[in-house]
């Protein structure tokens, strides 16, 4: 399943999509191990450790260039210098759409 959510694109969401349910979410979630949802179901996190600096800034960089290519915009935070956060909602909605399954997808296959 992970590999069928990758292959997707993520469609321009203008609003009038219906949020994901928890239970759809929790569905997804068992093909995207790394990734938790909130306790309000609004967006999936997932947290990297990386080697130093330049990794954690080689991957939000990869990271930023598809979130471009896709349209689809994570908060993208960057601490200690190496510890990389990974937010993702459809603010059009206020909650999980089909599209941040699809990100958090395409963002597993990035390489670290």
């Amino acid at each position: 399943m992970p590999e069928e959510l990758a292959e997707k694109k993520c469609v321009p969401c203008e609003g009038g999509v219906p949020k994901l349910t928890p239970e759809e979410v929790r569905g997804h979630l068992t093909s995207l191990p790394h990734w938790r949802v909130s306790d309000d179901n609004l967006w999936l996190e997932r947290k990297f450790d990386l080697k130093n600096f330049a990794a954690a800034l080689g991957l939000l960089n990869r990271i930023g260039e598809l979130a471009e290519a896709e349209q689809h915009h994570p908060d993208l935070h960057l601490t200690g210098y190496r510890h990389l956060s990974v937010r993702i909602t459809t603010h059009a909605i206020g909650g999980l759409s089909e599209n941040d399954v699809i990100l958090a997808a395409k963002i597993d296959r990035l390489p670290q």
